[in-house]
């Protein structure tokens, strides 16, 4: 109730902001004006009301539709509040130049940011923004439901036995099955992975939006993956709304080994590689039971040639790379999904995207398999990824 209730706030600052800059200056009539502004009202709305009618017993049909339509409109709006933003701090700048630089009243006759040529900048930025907008909701939109990109990331390891030279590993991530993805998409990205011809699969979290109850059929696909050193998977933020317990349980008929803190040992050949999963790195928020522990997921340390973590969030780098691992993947920050709120991520997290080297350990941030909320991809362009292991 609390997530709804500071999700109404922000809703309605941010719907109201673009309210108050395109409907109030185009000055349409009381009428139009009221209409306008109950749309408005409909679409601030519909996100939340999309969450209570998924616990409320509405046909899953009449729901999806719904959520359809929400979270179509919550990305539509949340990118004009955006350029809004963006042109009245710019506007604001503005002002001052005309009195550095009188010579700009001469050229445009008169200022202009007089209130009628500030009228007229007003409303045809306006008809830019809604056009420009309208025409990145669907290239978000194709970016979203498309197959994701293959990505390939060569790792270097120091001292890397042959046996494990071009060892691969596939990652899946914040798959976030749900209202507007369904088992359709989980299969086309079951088909890219086994083309892939993957040693080790790795499934790092997010598998869905919602309970085993309303969305394992969906996640049904994912026991069609296979792969000869095993298939692995972590929980993720999402997993804990839900409740771990049922998603784990359903992650381990669908074939996967759940690394909870633990770790297993992979061997081909003479080399040998520690493979570890922690829980979510909020997870302890929840339960302290969960609370995610690399060091704890090494207990029993048995020797590898490569140390290997699969952990949900970036967060965990910093654990991690005192616990001296190699590799941490992971995904989480959906690459910031679409712009420009990708940039917002940074503000939360260490790392956005791609492979870094921290200390001394690489961590790969995925951009994600899936998407959550709005159905937008712009700049984040969502991955399949696929590490290989080399001789530094």
């Amino acid at each position: 109730m609390i997530f709804i209730t500071v999700g109404l706030i922000v809703l309605s600052c941010v719907y109201g902001y673009v309210g108050l800059r395109i409907i109030v200056p185009a000055q349409f009539g009381t009428t139009t004006e009221l209409i306008l502004w109950g749309v408005l009202a409909v679409f601030l709305l519909m996100p939340p009301a999309s969450i209570i009618f998924r616990f409320t017993g509405f046909k899953p049909f009449w729901s999806d539709a719904f959520a359809w339509v929400a979270y179509l409109g919550l990305g539509f709006f949340s990118l004009i509040f955006f350029f809004l933003v963006a042109r009245d701090i710019f506007l604001i700048i503005a002002m001052p130049v005309e009195h550095i630089f009188p010579f700009i009243k001469t050229l445009t006759a008169g200022s202009i940011f007089s209130p009628e040529h500030r009228h007229f900048l007003i409303n045809i930025t306006n008809v830019i923004i809604l056009s420009l907008t309208f025409v990145l909701c669907l290239y978000g939109f194709y970016g979203a439901r498309r197959s994701p990109r293959i990505v390939q990331v060569a790792v270097p390891v120091k001292n890397l036995p042959s046996d494990l030279e071009g060892f691969r590993i596939v990652q899946i991530t914040d798959l976030h099955i749900g209202p507007t993805v369904k088992s359709g998409f989980v299969q086309r990205v079951v088909n890219q992975v086994q083309t892939l011809k993957p040693d080790v699969i790795a499934f790092t979290g997010d598998v869905a939006d919602g309970s085993v109850q309303e969305t394992g059929k969906d996640a049904a696909p994912l026991g069609g993956l296979s792969a000869p050193f095993g298939k692995y998977f972590v929980t993720g933020n999402h997993e804990y709304y839900a409740g771990p317990e049922a998603w784990i349980t359903e992650m381990k008929r669908l074939g996967f080994t759940v690394l909870s803190n633990e770790h297993r040992v992979i061997e081909r050949g003479n080399g040998r590689i520690l493979i570890a999963g922690v829980t979510d790195y909020s997870a302890g928020n929840f339960n302290k039971k969960w609370t995610s522990s690399p060091e704890a997921a090494l207990a029993g340390d048995s020797p590898g040639d490569v140390k290997i973590i699969l952990a949900h969030q970036p967060g965990s780098i910093f654990a991690s790379a005192k616990a001296g691992f190699d590799l941490q993947i992971t995904g989480h920050t959906h690459g910031g999904q679409y712009f420009p709120y990708k940039y917002l991520v940074g503000l939360h997290e260490p790392y956005i995207s791609g492979l870094h080297l921290h200390g001394n350990t690489f961590i790969h941030v995925s951009r994600g398999t899936g998407y959550w909320g709005p159905p937008l991809r712009i700049g984040a362009p969502s991955e399949i990824t696929v590490f290989s292991l080399h001789r530094a």
